[in-house]
C-alpha cells in the first residue's frame, strides 16, 4: 500500500513581543494632555510674536524707502556721530551734507518755518531732540517752498523748515532726522542719522520720513515742548 504524503503543517505565525497594559489614572492623563496643549500653543504664540517683532522691525524701513523711492527721493543712513556741544563757531566733521548728527551749538534753534538760513551747527540740535529738519535749496521753485510750508503748518510740532543756499543740487530739499531706539535714547548709543533727498514736494513721501523718524532722537522731549516758538 503506497504512502500517502503528508501534507506539513503551515508555518506558526511570528508573534511580537507582549506589552504590558498598564492602567493610567485619568486625571493624569488629563492633566499630560493639557500640558502638551499648553506647549504647543505657547511655541507657537512664541514664534508669531518674533516673526511679528521681525516684520515690524525690517518693513518700516523697507516701506520708508519705496515710498521715497517711488517719489523720486533717494533714503540714506549714516551712523550717528557723538553729539557734543561745541562753540557757534566750530566746524564740525559731519558724516552726511546736509548734518544728520554729531557735535552742536547749545541751544538749539527755536522751532519753526524761516525764511533765511539757519546755522547747521543749531538745527542739529533740533535734530537730537527728536525733530525734523527740511531744508531747500537756492533753485527750489517759489512754488514748491509754498508747499513745503503748507506741509509745515499741517502740523509742525517738532518741524524746522529752513533754506540752505549751500545745499547740492541747488534744487533738493533735504529732509534729516537722529534717531535711536527706545532702549538707546540718553545712553551711550549715538542712534543713527537718516537723509532723503528729493527734487519735488510729495506729500506721501514726506509724511512717512516724518512719521518714521519724528519725536525718536537720542534726547527725548515730549512733543509740546516742540511746538513753534519754543
Amino acid at each position: 500500500m503506497a504512502r500517502k504524503d503528508r501534507v506539513p503543517n503551515p508555518p506558526k505565525r511570528p508573534q511580537g513581543p507582549q506589552r504590558r497594559h498598564t492602567q493610567t489614572d485619568p486625571a493624569v492623563a488629563a492633566r499630560r494632555r493639557r500640558n502638551l496643549l499648553y506647549a504647543v500653543g505657547g511655541a507657537a504664540l512664541l514664534a508669531g510674536a518674533i516673526a511679528v517683532v521681525a516684520v515690524l522691525a525690517s518693513g518700516g524701513a523697507a516701506d520708508e524707502r519705496q515710498v521715497l523711492e517711488d517719489a523720486g527721493c533717494t533714503l540714506q543712513t549714516f551712523p550717528g556721530q557723538d553729539g557734543a556741544h561745541v562753540g557757534l563757531s566750530a566746524k564740525p566733521k559731519w558724516n552726511s551734507d546736509p548734518p544728520t548728527s554729531g557735535p552742536h551749538y547749545d541751544p538749539a534753534a527755536i522751532w519753526g518755518e524761516y525764511d533765511a538760513p539757519v546755522p547747521l551747527i543749531r538745527s542739529v540740535h533740533n535734530l537730537e531732540h527728536g525733530g525734523v529738519v527740511i531744508h531747500y535749496g537756492s533753485e527750489v521753485p517759489e512754488a514748491t517752498v509754498a508747499q513745503i510750508r503748507g506741509f509745515y503748518n499741517e502740523d509742525p510740532n517738532g518741524l524746522l523748515v529752513a533754506s540752505l543756499p549751500s545745499l547740492r543740487p541747488p534744487n533738493t530739499i533735504a529732509l534729516s532726522a537722529w534717531t535711536a531706539s527706545e532702549r538707546a535714547a540718553g545712553a551711550d548709543d549715538n542712534g543713527r542719522g537718516y537723509l532723503a533727498k528729493c527734487t519735488k514736494f510729495d506729500e506721501k513721501a514726506f509724511s512717512t520720513f516724518v512719521d518714521e523718524h519724528r519725536y525718536k532722537g537720542p534726547e527725548r522731549f515730549p512733543p509740546d515742548l516742540l511746538r513753534p516758538g519754543s
